[in-house]
């Protein structure tokens, strides 16, 4: 395994912002892992996946590792209602999504078209049409990177909830492999209202047609982060008071509201940054996309501190218009 010194990072980030490493190296099994943990006990990590989720605003003075595992292991029988499959960190999300419609596993089929790497799902706890991969995790085996020990965590140990988990809280953790439990039966269950609306001529849609569906909305939606650069959703969807909501509610009575518990809803941060007057807005070459107001983009910036500060110009419009803090739920290095 080589290590590179003084590593441009630019290609690694889907924003395409340039930065460099102190040391770069992409170990492809646990034993040179393992090394390289070794080999630069002090210096400061960050474990890059496919880059999807995360931007740099000035070099990294650490080592940045890579890691390069691949594989797929299915375990269970063709008699299994339930079925098993153990995806190595490195492969790529949608591809696996994928292998697993081809074969008629149920579960993984509305998180269609993500851009990522598997060990990069759990993490975030990815989720889009009304289903989250936390539903679909059984286990999630990873490394401690003070300790090198190999731990596996089951689902209750993660510690997930939206857009969130111990790997994230945590910056101690590199994932090595992910194991879904999928099913082998499949009903569609009508959950989020573009996907539906999408479906209502097909009677009873199998899983590949849903898959197909969402694929659609996504690219009418969103825009491919290989033609223009952005790493996707780049707010979370904030939490309100219902009364906070109510009162929202009178200028805004189109306000989507989704029941969460304990006098709390969820709202939409499109919808906010939209009547905020952001959808389509540019300045310089950072703006939102057009066709979705949640969706940064980069029209040609090298330099990260733009979409920062864009960042920050969106949140304040928003906080003195609705009186409601977006957070980011992109990484920002």
């Amino acid at each position: 395994m080589e290590y590179h010194k003084h590593y441009q990072l630019k290609e690694l980030n889907s924003f395409r912002t340039e930065a460099y490493a102190k040391i770069f190296c992409s170990p492809t099994n646990i034993d040179e892992l393992r090394k390289c943990l070794e080999e630069y006990p002090s210096e400061k990590k960050l474990i890059i996946g496919g880059g999807c989720n995360i931007f740099f605003t000035k070099n990294f003075d650490g080592l940045v590792i890579k890691p390069e595992f691949f594989g797929l292991h299915e375990a269970s029988s063709e008699e299994d209602e339930d079925v098993y499959i153990e995806a190595m960190a490195s492969e790529d999300w949608d591809s696996f999504v994928a292998y697993t419609v081809e074969r008629k596993f149920c579960g993984l089929e509305n998180l269609s078209l993500i851009p990522g790497t598997v060990g990069a799902a759990p993490v975030q706890n990815i989720g889009a049409y009304g289903a989250e991969v936390k539903d679909c995790i059984r286990e999630v085996v990873a490394m401690d990177i003070h300790t090198g020990e190999v731990i596996s965590f089951a689902n209750n140990e993660c510690e997930f909830s939206y857009r969130n988990s111990i790997f994230k809280q945590r910056n101690k953790y590199i994932i090595l492999s992910v194991v879904f439990h999928l099913k082998r039966k499949f009903s569609y269950r009508p959950k989020y209202v573009d996907l539906n609306r999408e479906l209502e001529s097909i009677e009873d849609p199998t899983i590949e047609e849903v898959r197909e569906a969402v694929i659609r909305v996504r690219k009418r939606k969103l825009p491919s982060e290989k033609e223009l650069p952005n790493a996707g959703s780049f707010f979370k969807n904030p939490y309100i008071t219902t009364d906070q909501a109510k009162k929202l509610s009178k200028d805004y009575p189109d306000l989507p509201v989704y029941p969460y518990k304990d006098g709390w809803v969820k709202t939409s941060a499109a919808f906010l940054i939209d009547k905020a007057g952001y959808k389509g807005k540019r300045v310089g070459d950072i703006g939102t996309y057009p066709n979705q107001p949640l969706i940064i983009v980069n029209y040609g910036s090298s330099d990260g501190n733009k979409i920062v500060s864009f960042m920050e110009e969106i949140k304040s419009v928003v906080k003195q218009k609705f009186s409601i803090e977006l957070e980011p739920e992109v990484r920002i290095c």
